[in-house]
């Protein structure tokens, strides 16, 4: 397989996974669709399948009306609608078959309720969920704790080692971030640590 990554203009990045002779593509996350991006579609003569969207937020899905004037191709995502076009719905434990692509979906909600990691292969699309060093931003702490039950439960529980290709900032490996993510890390010591108190007299 063939990856592409493009950096969009709104500080977020965007993938394009294709077979080896390039008769089918899928993309993920057009958050900008520029000249550059269109040109290296063209030039290589990718047939786009579908758009993998890992959750509804604008500086992941704001290319995706250009891409469907110019395209036309199925949308997976856990939200039924993006920026009003129909979606080819999916949720937790989906395996689905796209060209010769097998496509796992692992929800992990807490960044956003509809936010999804797609395994390919030894390759894991993580959004907002998990990048280099943190984890996803959520809006309170249950949130919070959702999200790392979900990150422990259904991404760090895989066995051996992923490439970690996040929706901002450099990629990474599963093991590593294991290791060294700092928003699991810190958790585990909140999770660890006894709870104690004391009484002034």
């Amino acid at each position: 397989m063939n990856l592409y990554f493009h950096y969009c203009s709104r500080f977020s990045n965007c993938y394009v996974l294709s077979t080896k002779n390039c008769s089918s593509a899928i993309i993920i996350d057009p958050g900008s669709m520029d000249r550059q991006l269109l040109e290296y579609i063209e030039e290589h003569n990718l047939n786009l399948k579908a758009v993998l969207i890992t959750h509804d937020h604008r500086a992941h899905v704001h290319g995706l009306r250009t891409l469907l004037r110019i395209y036309q191709v199925d949308i997976l995502a856990i939200n039924r609608s993006v920026l009003d076009n129909k979606t080819i719905p999916v949720k937790d434990g989906d395996k689905i078959t796209i060209g010769p692509f097998t496509v796992e979906v692992i929800s992990i909600p807490g960044h956003s309720a509809d936010s999804a990691v797609y395994r390919v292969d030894r390759m894991l699309f993580t959004g907002d969920t998990l990048t280099t060093g943190l984890v996803g931003s959520t809006a309170s702490a249950y949130g919070a704790a959702t999200q790392i039950n979900k990150l422990r439960s259904r991404l760090l529980s895989l066995p051996g080692d992923y490439t970690v290709l996040p929706g901002h900032g450099p990629p990474s490996t599963l093991e590593a971030e294991r290791l060294y993510n700092i928003g699991i890390t810190q958790y585990n010591g909140m999770q660890n640590r006894k709870p104690s108190f004391r009484i002034n007299l």
